[in-house]
């Protein structure tokens, strides 16, 4: 059963999956370039970088970054601000599966969406510098006074080596690693240096262009991704996968994230390693 379905896959077939809330043009947002130790990191407020499902809120409706909207139970999006939010869905360190699961669903399990926490670190179009933003995150949290409403704690450091023992302490405790955000800035979208996103290690995204048959243990199941960047090259992506993804492989076309330590001379990542299927 597992092979002629693994077949079907290899030989192009796609399954669609049900769509979740309503289709809408993605909205404009700010994004993360790397940090790499080229900027006066005191100029900036450090935050840790969660691994949730991002989430914007418009006054009204709460949506994904592709504008899709997200089946949140009535009571999650009741007594949010109207003013405009950016954070992240979140349940804790390590649970991105999970959250997303929860999240995706096309009707909301209201048991489980107790459990998740909006973590606010943005005021999309707000006036002032992000250190004034921020501020003003802390006032609207405290004001809506949801026991599901967070900011996302803000700080500055003096120097790198500060910076690096922050790092090491999140890692350590199961966190990805740190964001770090121009103080100053006025709110700006697009993926700039305003923003800047440090981890241990890099993430990247490339689009399944095949499907390898595993061998050994993964006889009948997938044994690797043939992926492609945005680049251009090409490589194998078979770390990090799990049973279900072997058994039921992202379907070619599908556009999936993976970590790695550093590149080739190539321009090929280093140890990668699937992490997930791209979210919304």
């Amino acid at each position: 059963m597992i092979s002629r379905l693994l077949g079907a896959l290899l030989a192009g077939c796609l399954f669609a999956l049900p769509a979740v809330g309503f289709a809408a043009e993605p909205p404009a947002i700010l994004l993360a370039n790397v940090y790499s130790g080229q900027v006066d990191v005191s100029r900036y407020l450090v935050s840790e970088k969660l691994d949730g499902v991002r989430a914007l809120w418009d006054g009204e409706m709460l949506r994904f970054r592709s504008g899709r909207a997200i089946n949140a139970p009535a009571w999650f999006i009741a007594g949010l601000p109207k003013q405009p939010l950016d954070g992240e869905l979140w349940i804790g360190r390590g649970q991105f599966e999970r959250v997303s699961g929860i999240v995706r669903q096309q009707v909301p399990d209201d048991a489980a969406w107790r459990e998740v926490r909006y973590m606010i670190f943005e005021l999309p179009g707000a006036p002032g510098s992000f250190a004034e933003r921020a501020e003003q995150i802390r006032q609207l949290v405290g004001q809506a006074r949801l026991p599901w409403l967070f900011e996302i704690r803000q700080f500055f450091v003096p120097d790198r080596s500060i910076l690096k023992e922050h790092l090491d302490e999140v890692v350590k405790a199961g966190g990805e690693g740190l964001m770090l955000h121009l103080a100053e800035a006025p709110y700006v979208t697009g993926r700039s240096d305003v923003l800047l996103k440090l981890k241990p290690w890099q993430d990247a995204e490339a689009e399944v262009i095949g499907l390898e048959p595993g061998k050994g243990r993964h006889t009948g199941q997938l044994g690797a991704l043939r992926v492609r960047t945005p680049e251009g090259r090409e490589f194998m992506l078979g770390t990090g996968l799990s049973d279900a993804q072997r058994k039921w492989p992202p379907a070619i076309g599908t556009t999936v994230t993976y970590r790695y330590r550093d590149l080739t001379a190539s321009g090929l990542p280093r140890f990668a390693s699937f992490l997930r299927i791209r979210g919304e």
